[in-house]
């Protein structure tokens, strides 16, 4: 296996591909959801039994606003007026099951701060985490002393949430694109056009620099369909969440874990008996030596997706907190002189976030093909030669 060695121009494709999305690189970029001590912390600043109480100072404000905004939502918020207390933007519909299956529009929640009721159950959305939870018709959701965890009844949730919201967008955006660029092959005697010719180069890049080098030339194309939609997946959720709608479902650790359980799956379901016996039965080491080492390759195995997880989650997160929280600082100086430096540094981290958004689905798929090439790579070990 080959980790390749030309990542300047998977960055100089990258950064070609990414430049009409940075006109769409929004100042508040808001991550999408989240369930973080960071998040618990600064949304409950203003929170209270059973409801919670606006802030009114402008760090609390900032506070409040990252805290939200990094957690998911039942409703797509565009803006608000702080004045009239006005929400812009629409509601997603609410699926849950309690004792049988209730639907009904999040409206009702009047982005959170009304209890919701459907077939004689009271529901109110946790300032806390986003979560819905049974009440009575106070609304009253009450905490652990130890914990602060909510002890109301928590429902299965399927809501149409907009983390899914952006997932099923970038479903249908991948298939357009992809599904053109593939007609405009058929037409065309295999020279692309259209929109999908964009991404030619990207998908040319991902097999010829991380398939082929990393999985071999025997058994590389079984593996591309996966590993081009996994970058392109991750790609177009990253972009997501630099534009004015502040989706960033990627920063949401239930998802890299969905994400990171795929390439696990797919690679110890393909793997061969190579892989299992370096693993159980390292060839080339004496006997007691295996006995002591096949357990910590065995937990190598489920550490692997684990960092994949915790990678692309940490990376996407932390940029989001770290972004917002400096453009909150313009609010802040109320100075010309202030404002502008944080001005000009949220700037030039949104154009390094861009970079970053191509970087993590770059290394995401990279890592990926570099387990699959370990989960199907033959060796030729003669075990008597060893000794």
């Amino acid at each position: 296996m080959v980790i390749s060695n030309k990542p300047l121009r998977f960055i100089l494709v990258a950064l070609v591909a990414c430049l009409p999305a940075m006109s769409f690189a929004n100042s508040e970029k808001d991550a999408a959801h989240v369930q973080t001590e960071v998040a618990h912390k600064a949304v409950s600043e203003g929170h209270h039994e059973g409801g919670h109480a606006e802030p009114t100072d402008v760090k609390s404000k900032i506070k409040a606003f990252i805290g939200h905004h990094v957690l998911d939502s039942h409703d797509f918020t565009l803006t608000q007026d702080d004045e009239t207390g006005k929400y812009y933007g629409f509601p997603l519909p609410v699926i849950i099951w309690d004792n049988g299956l209730h639907i009904f529009s999040s409206s009702k929640f009047n982005h959170g701060h009304a209890v919701a009721e459907s077939n004689g159950n009271f529901y109110a959305i946790n300032h806390h985490d986003g979560k819905i939870y049974r009440t009575d018709a106070t609304g009253e959701i009450t905490e652990d002393e130890k914990s602060g965890h909510p002890t109301n009844v928590r429902p299965l949730d399927f809501s149409i949430t907009k983390t899914v919201v952006s997932i099923f967008a970038a479903a249908l955006l991948m298939f357009w694109l992809f599904s053109s660029l593939a007609k405009s092959y058929a037409k065309n005697g295999g020279i692309a056009s259209g929109a999908g010719r964009i991404f030619e180069p990207l998908v040319v890049y991902i097999r010829d620099e991380v398939a082929i080098p990393n999985i071999g030339e025997k058994h590389y194309k079984k593996y591309m369909s996966y590993l081009l939609t996994i970058f392109f997946f991750v790609l177009f959720l990253n972009i997501f969440g630099l534009t004015p709608l502040g989706i960033n479902a990627t920063g949401n650790l239930t998802i890299t874990f969905s994400l990171a359980i795929l390439t696990f799956l797919i690679t110890n379901l393909t793997a061969n008996k190579n892989y299992w016996g370096h693993i159980f039965w390292m060839p080339g080491v004496p006997k007691p030596m295996r006995i002591i080492l096949a357990p910590i390759e065995l937990l190598g195995v489920f550490i692997k997706p684990f960092s994949l997880m915790i990678r692309l989650y940490a990376n996407i997160f932390a940029g989001h907190i770290v972004l917002m929280s400096i453009i909150g600082l313009m609010f802040i100086f109320k100075s010309w002189i202030g404002s502008s430096l944080s001005f000009g540094l949220s700037f030039v981290l949104s154009i390094l976030e861009i970079l970053v958004a191509f970087l993590q689905a770059y290394i995401f798929t990279m890592l990926s093909a570099l387990y699959f090439g370990s989960a199907v790579e033959e060796h030729h070990h003669e075990e008597g030669a060893h000794h």
